[in-house]
Parts: C-alpha cells; sequence; structure tokens
C-alpha cells in the first residue's frame, strides 16, 4: 500500500509540476516491468520495448488524466500498455485476430475472498513492519516499497553491504515470526 500511494504521489507530481525527477523514477521502475509483461504476452524483444517506451511518454504527456482513487499507478500503467498492445495487434493487417488471444480477453474480475485475505494480510504485515527497529524498518522500505537494490541501499545510506543484508534478513526474520504467531493470518 506504501509502494502504491508513492508512485500514485509520483504520477501526480508530473501531472501537476512535470517533476523530471519525480519521472525518472517511475520510467526507471515501471518501464522495464511493463516490458517484462508484454513480453510474456507474446510480443517480441522490440515491440515490447516499444509498447513500453509508448507508454512512458503517454504517462508524461497525460499524467493528468490518472486519478488516483479509481486506480493504482501500476494498474493505470498496465492498463495502458494492454491496450496500446491490443491497438498494434489491431493494425496489423497481415495476420487475423486470434479471439482467444490472452491479450483480447477480459481481465477477470478478483475473487473478493482473496481480496479480503488479501487486504487482511496486508494490515497484519504493516502491523508487523511497525514493530520492527527503525534501523531496519528503513532497509526494508528501500528494498521492497522504493525497490532499491541491496548495493543502492549501500550508497544511499552510507551502511556496509554486509550491515544492510543483515538488517535485511533480521528483519525478514522478526516479521516471519511475528506473522506466524498471529492467528489471524493463514501463512499456507
Amino acid at each position: 500500500m506504501v509502494q502504491t500511494k508513492y508512485f500514485s504521489d509520483l504520477i501526480v507530481k508530473v501531472a501537476t509540476s512535470r517533476d523530471k525527477a519525480a519521472f525518472v523514477e517511475l520510467f526507471d521502475h515501471f518501464a522495464p516491468r511493463l516490458k517484462g509483461y508484454l513480453m510474456k504476452q507474446g510480443a517480441d524483444d522490440a515491440v515490447a520495448e516499444e509498447v513500453a517506451q509508448d507508454v512512458m511518454v503517454t504517462l508524461w504527456r497525460k499524467a493528468d488524466l490518472f486519478d488516483p482513487q479509481k486506480s493504482s499507478a501500476s494498474t493505470w500503467l498496465f492498463r495502458i500498455a494492454r491496450n496500446r498492445r491490443i491497438d498494434r495487434l489491431r493494425r496489423q493487417k497481415t495476420a487475423e485476430l486470434d479471439p482467444e488471444e490472452p491479450a483480447l480477453q477480459p481481465t477477470p474480475l478478483p475473487d473478493v475472498a482473496d481480496e479480503m485475505d488479501a487486504r487482511l494480510r496486508e494490515e497484519r504485515v504493516r502491523a508487523a513492519m511497525a514493530s520492527l527497529p527503525d534501523e531496519q524498518k528503513e532497509v526494508v522500505r528501500l528494498a521492497f516499497f522504493i525497490g532499491l537494490s541491496h548495493s543502492e541501499i549501500s550508497d544511499q545510506t552510507g551502511l556496509p553491504l554486509g550491515t544492510v543484508k543483515s538488517r535485511i534478513r533480521l528483519a525478514f526474520g522478526r516479521l516471519r515470526q511475528l506473522i506466524e504467531a498471529d492467528e489471524a493470518v493463514d501463512v499456507n
């Protein structure tokens, strides 16, 4: 949830003040993920790269159309990518569209029970995170919510790489203990 809000806030910065640093951070995070998603959907490397670039240009130009109340940053960007790929397939006159093409199928609605379980788990993980010491909480935030590598965390914080890895390992051990001890969370 923290990461979702973080990226949504970055898109709002791009929309309101054309914040280039926010855009660079969004680009660095989402462009490779969009390309990977498109390749999993059957696009070749060049097409996936082109569509991912196009999505990021759309983000820059049309960030004001993003509504954080309606969707998360990732949902919005991946929907644009999916639609751009479908548009590209439709423009290809050389091949007939296959109605069974996965990209042309509607996205299934999420299972309400699964969504409720996910929200409960998220609340419990957030509560467990709050109980971590600040130094562990910070490296976990940088690694998993911001998406920095261990080396990047070391560079940014000035901590030795081994310390970063140790703090993450200790935090995960503590989180595992807290979550496994929480009867409200199904860990199976």
